[in-house]
């Protein structure tokens, strides 16, 4: 069965951002193929796509590596963020589902009731989770494609703390949710952009060290999406 190059983009991806190949480390095709159990041909498309991400660049002599993200190009994406979220925000209080309101509700419901039992490792997961479908309200597909990137840049540069108040955190989700309910767009807006600056606080450069590539095959037909 032919692998599709988006399944071995999103396995390069994941490796990447884990810290399985370290910045700088090179990227070989042939290695890649016999990592993920595929062809070079979709290894070779996946390559592009996360080269056009950002991920990858490609090299003199050397051919595909790991992008080395610079502190300023950390510090960019950050900012990035801190603007597009609240405009995601903002578009969400004018074209939301009921649909997307009942998930963003049901997650703001479980996340302030991890947040008063001290359960850190559930409110990373529904953090995300609620982010990611803030975004898909906004009813933006190239919005949507800009923050899913941004996330994964996000957790490939940084490390991310817990906040230090997540109680208080998950109260700024449920009044943001309120406010894309009522679609208060520029309410929606301005408590994202609060909420926003307040979690980059949270955000420490990630040291990475490159790992070697030759690491066990990984049969991509057995599960692995």
């Amino acid at each position: 069965m032919r692998i599709p190059a988006h399944a071995v983009c999103t396995a390069i991806r994941d490796d990447i951002v884990s810290g399985v190949f370290g910045p700088g480390g090179r990227l070989t095709e042939e290695v890649l193929a016999r990592r993920y159990g595929v062809s070079r041909v979709p290894v070779r498309e996946a390559l592009r796509t996360l080269e056009s991400e950002g991920f990858v660049t490609t090299r003199r002599h050397a051919g595909a590596c790991v992008a080395e993200p610079t502190e300023q190009e950390a510090a960019d994406l950050l900012e990035l963020r801190m603007l597009l979220e609240p405009l995601a925000a903002a578009r969400a209080a004018r074209r939301r589902t009921e649909a997307h309101l009942k998930v963003l509700r049901g997650l703001v419901r479980l996340g302030q009731e991890r947040a008063r039992r001290g359960q850190g490792e559930d409110l990373r997961s529904l953090g995300g989770w609620f982010h990611e479908t803030l975004a898909q309200a906004s009813g933006s597909p190239g919005l949507i494609a800009l923050l899913t990137q941004m996330r994964h840049k996000v957790a490939w540069m940084y490390v991310v703390e817990a906040p230090a108040r997540p109680v208080e955190s998950w109260a700024e989700h449920g009044a943001i949710v309120d406010a894309v309910a009522r679609g208060d767009a520029e309410r929606a807006r301005a408590l994202a952009a609060i909420h926003a600056e307040r979690a980059t606080g949270a955000h420490r450069l990630r040291i990475r060290q490159a790992v070697s590539t030759s690491q066990p095959a990984v049969n991509m037909s057995s599960g692995r999406h």
